[in-house]
């Protein structure tokens, strides 16, 4: 099945390409949910016009999120826990609860945007990733310590 992309998909395309997918994905994921339609003559000559207002919109994308980025460069969160012996954490730091720190802040960053390769399972300082679009990505500090 063709379809032309209309929102970037990770590990597909980026949008307002035309790309072959297995059948099944592109009903039951892509169409239901407005990422994509299909590529119809109609739909590629419309896709054709449109080029320059998906790369202003991309622009516009970008630009906030390079701004958004300097914003949180900034930013520290701390995050208390309880620990165990050796200071291992009962249970773990998920991208979610550093969303929540950073939220508490007043940033308010999606934790699908939160680039952890694995959950946090110690005290101490991390440096984590902030996928903010393609092409920005920011760093925070995050700050691990045991509860008092």
């Amino acid at each position: 099945m063709k379809v032309i992309l209309r929102e970037d998909v990770a590990n597909l395309g980026k949008s307002g390409e035309l790309v072959t997918v297995k059948d099944g994905f592109g009903r039951n994921y892509l169409l239901p949910r407005k990422l994509a339609v299909l590529a119809t003559e109609q739909n590629v000559r419309q896709l054709e016009h449109e080029r320059g207002v998906i790369s202003a919109r991309n622009a516009k994308l970008k630009g906030a999120a390079e701004e958004q980025a300097k914003k949180i460069g900034a930013v520290k969160a701390v995050i208390r826990r309880k620990v165990g012996e050796q200071d291992k954490l009962y249970g773990s730091v998920t991208a979610l609860d550093i969303a929540e720190a950073l939220a508490a802040q007043g940033q308010t960053v999606d934790r699908r945007h939160i680039h952890l390769p694995e959950p946090i399972k110690a005290t101490g300082q991390y440096e984590v990733e902030l996928r903010l679009h393609r092409d920005v990505v920011a760093k925070i500090k995050v700050e691990v310590a045991a509860e008092a």
